[in-house]
């Protein structure tokens, strides 16, 4: 079956092609919301709502990219969205804090999936720090580095997801590696 015609039996509500959509991308949109989201459940959650978003949208798909570049598209904006939510709750809290009613996030306990496969690292703290920093960068290099260096897309398959150019690709994750760089240059010189 060609990719056209396996879309076409999507469209069309086929639950082989379904089914098959599962068995070809569950683990690697899994394995990218990890990747964005440290912890299993949230990564669970946001995996789910990937598909349940390709179920709905699938007949808006206008096949001007391949299926797994758009399913990777619609991974990364689930997962983005899910950081800034989160990020906004924190702000939040914050608020809350300096206005007197104590309500603290504890990210100690957030980072629950470290055996990431495309983690390498052993130290645990290190991992956790590592995510930390990963997700103090600007959104932009956030996400080409994540999609590039954990989840191991390559730069023109980074392209290809985020709409951006070959050269804007190399330029984020080039200032990322800095950003990235000069935090944990600054945690490990004051700790």
């Amino acid at each position: 079956m060609t990719e056209t015609e396996y879309i076409e039996a999507l469209k069309s509500g086929s639950r082989a092609s379904y089914s098959k959509l599962l068995d070809d991308y569950q683990q690697k949109v899994f394995g990218t919301c990890l990747s964005f989201v440290p912890n299993r459940q949230d990564a669970e959650d946001i995996a789910q709502e990937v598909f349940v978003e390709v179920y709905r949208s699938i007949s808006k798909f206008k096949e001007q990219s391949k299926l797994s570049t758009w399913i990777y598209r619609i991974t990364t904006n689930k997962c983005l969205e899910f950081i800034r939510k989160r990020n906004t709750k924190k702000r939040f809290a914050f608020m809350q804090s300096i206005t007197g009613q104590h309500f603290e996030i504890d990210r100690t306990n957030y980072f629950t999936e470290m055996n990431h496969p495309g983690i390498i690292l052993e130290n645990k703290e290190i991992n956790e720090l590592l995510f930390l920093a990963i997700n103090n960068l600007p959104e932009a290099q956030r996400l080409v580095f994540t999609l590039n260096k954990i989840d191991g897309k390559s730069y023109q398959e980074v392209s290809d997801i985020t709409q951006k150019s070959l050269s804007s690709v190399e330029s984020l994750i080039f200032r990322a590696k800095k950003n990235l760089q000069k935090t944990l240059d600054n945690f490990y010189k004051n700790n």
